[in-house]
């Protein structure tokens, strides 16, 4: 047997050192180096090439290349997410918190795919019996999905061979382990070996292997980096366990576009997709209330109609507060300054509080005008005209800069009853919207002169 070596991994970017210290040197994160059990290369399957024929160099134009087909999941918004379906060979990680519904998910996926192709579910968290009641809960048919519980990566490797499924359920990637590295399952090495193997099997016998991640408290993956890396796709579970609504967002794709967004919502028989999403997170709007005001955002090749609040209040102590939920907190500090000195706006002495209303995370510069504007209309108490719509990215000049797909939100914003849109000059469609007027302003103190009425 290879004699091992004991080394310190990054939990953030994989990189390896032969003694711990307090930051890794390579991506400069502190406390996030971890023990684990280097293998030598000799032994290493990950080091194995996924070719099955010598490599030779080839001239580029000479490749043949052929549209890549697409398996549909049978649930539409989850195959929105993928790009249109799975694709065979294909290895999708999908994370999310505790609770929020990725079993589900895949179970009621596979439940679909069954009927007409050869299905596994691997099991390293629940028995065949808490698998079988979910599936009771959920009403599907369990007649064509094939199950296995099992933690020990060979012998799941071993029944994959055997059973020559063509989609694989691995549930999940922190509990399996492989009896080549000695650290316990969840482990760096052990997350990052069993991936590696489980890829390899993917790519040479064309199995669509799904594995289920856990997030640690940042959101991010369990495990190191390199995990996101030698995958194909990536998905992640957002919204709060609290509500019903549940988004899944693609952060990479091979296969597709990435940054797409699927809406579900939790029912008592699983997870539905949402067709129409806007309707749900402006369910309980209401055009009357200040420090309320309706984005356009657009997630991937969807527009979606976000509703935007915010609360301006007197600061009883001796820092102001500014807290944001769905919204990034920095562009927070840098949106009040260009308000101050560019709108005439003073919040220095205000605590500021920001919601996207929905669970929806809003990270697109588009959102600048719609915040500015929420948080005008609160300092003032009064409500934004009625039936108003906005998007826009503001620079530190003051100046509203144009957006991606601004014909696409204006079409969406009429469709559901809007009658005015406030957006950069540059996006101002070149034919007029039924339905819709459309306000264009090129500077900050020109919308904010705007929703004064002047």
């Amino acid at each position: 047997m290879a004699k091992t070596k004991t080394v310190f991994s990054c939990t953030e970017c994989g990189g390896q050192l032969p003694k711990w210290q307090g930051q890794c040197p390579h991506c400069s994160a502190w406390n996030t180096l971890v023990e684990a059990v280097s293998t030598p290369a000799s032994s290493n399957p990950r080091f194995q090439s996924w070719s099955t024929t010598n490599a030779r160099v080839q001239v580029l134009s000479e490749v043949k290349t052929e549209e890549v087909p697409r398996d549909p999941s049978g649930i539409d918004e989850l195959d929105r997410v993928l790009g249109g379906g799975i694709v065979r060979g294909a290895v999708i990680l999908i994370g999310g918190d505790p609770g929020i519904g990725k079993s589900t998910l895949l179970l009621q996926a596979l439940a679909v795919i069954g009927k007409r192709r050869k299905v596994l579910y691997v099991s390293g968290e629940e028995s065949p019996q808490q698998i079988a009641l979910r599936a009771s809960r959920l009403a599907v048919d369990p007649s064509q999905v094939n199950l296995l519980a099992e933690i020990r990566l060979e012998a799941i490797l071993e029944t994959l061979k055997q059973e020559q499924p063509e989609v694989a359920v691995i549930d999940s990637i922190q509990t399996l382990y492989t009896e080549q590295v000695t650290s316990a399952p969840g482990s760096v090495s052990q997350v990052r070996e069993c991936a590696a193997q489980l890829t390899r099997m993917a790519k040479q016998t064309g199995t669509t292997i799904l594995l289920v991640g856990h997030v640690t408290k940042e959101g991010s993956l369990a495990g190191p980096r390199v995990l996101e890396h030698m995958v194909d796709t990536v998905l992640y579970f957002e919204g709060d366990t609290h509500s019903s609504h549940r988004m899944i967002r693609a952060i990479k794709n091979r296969f597709g576009a990435v940054n797409e967004l699927g809406v579900f919502v939790m029912t008592e028989t699983g997870l539905k997709g949402v067709s129409n999403p806007s309707a749900i997170f402006l369910s309980s709007y209401r055009d009357d209330v200040p420090g309320s005001c309706v984005l356009v955002t657009q997630e991937g090749t969807r527009p979606l109609l976000v509703e935007v609040q915010a609360l301006v209040d007197d600061c009883h102590g001796m820092q102001p507060k500014r807290l944001t939920v769905g919204l990034e907190q920095n562009r927070l500090a840098m949106l009040l300054a260009v308000l101050h000195r560019h709108g005439g706006v003073a919040c220095f002495d205000q605590d500021v509080f920001l919601n996207a209303v929905g669970g929806v995370k809003i990270s697109e510069p588009a959102a600048d005008l719609a915040v500015i504007l929420a948080m005008v209309s609160s300092l003032r108490n009064k409500p934004l005209p009625e039936k108003l719509v906005v998007f826009g990215e503001v620079g530190l000049a003051g100046e509203v800069r144009p957006v991606s797909r601004g014909q696409e939100r204006l079409k969406e914003a009429a469709k559901l009853g809007f009658t005015r849109a406030l957006v950069p000059t540059a996006n101002k469609p070149r034919q007029p919207i039924e339905g819709l007027q459309v306000i264009t302003v090129d500077r900050l103190e020109h919308a904010v002169d705007y929703c004064r009425g002047d």
